[in-house]
């Protein structure tokens, strides 16, 4: 089951010419430039899959010293593009409310702070977000009223997106306390798995 909530997919890589050119290949489409992540030492590209979702390729900005901190997402300990995390989409103004209902029913999603980052063209986006976390949990995001990211996008359709964990039953409450809809499956690790594209062309992330 997609969740409808879906904001993104992250689709992280230790090289992001190298993602960037591997998404393009599996998926026949090449991803738009988004923009850089002032302070982290990151920027992206990006890709619809329809709606209001997109997926969000990120790398190290080759164009940026690396940063003091490391950078979300476990990049730089990479060796490899990977489908890292993802983020539910909070209707605009609501991102506290949502944190302290989280946090009523037992999780704490974190603090939110504020993001902002130019497009090429120089818009500026500015969204509230979460802490940014890797793995099968989501982050929370708000984009309040700048226009969504995946506005004007070529789209690669998502065909399904599941949660891999070894023990299903311990994250269920967590992520139902977020308000998050999807498909949860026994693994031998935690791990995300989408399968985008079309009918003749369909490719699995992970």
């Amino acid at each position: 089951m997609i969740d409808p909530a879906l904001d993104h997919l992250v689709y992280a890589g230790p090289d992001l010419a190298a993602a960037v050119a591997r998404v393009a290949e599996v998926t026949g489409v090449r991803p738009v430039e988004g923009g850089p992540h002032p302070g982290l030492g990151t920027r992206n590209f990006l890709l619809g899959l329809g709606g209001r979702a997109y997926l969000e390729i990120i790398g190290p900005d080759p164009g940026r010293p690396a940063p003091e901190r490391p950078r979300p997402f476990g990049i730089d300990e990479l060796t490899a593009p990977a489908l890292a995390g993802w983020a539910l989409a909070v209707e605009p103004g609501g991102l506290d409310e949502r944190v302290a209902k989280a946090r009523r029913a037992g999780y704490d999603p974190g603090e939110p702070a504020a993001m902002s980052r130019r497009r090429p063209d120089g818009t500026l986006l500015a969204w509230r977000l979460t802490p940014l976390r890797s793995g099968p949990l989501p982050f929370l995001i708000d984009w309040g009223t700048t226009a969504h990211p995946s506005v004007g996008l070529p789209v690669v359709p998502l065909r399904s997106l599941a949660i891999i964990h070894p023990a299903p039953e311990t994250i269920r409450p967590t992520l139902t306390a977020l308000g998050a809809a999807v498909t949860i499956r026994a693994g031998e690790r935690p791990a995300l798995l989408a399968e985008i594209g079309a009918d003749d062309r369909a490719c699995a992330l992970h």
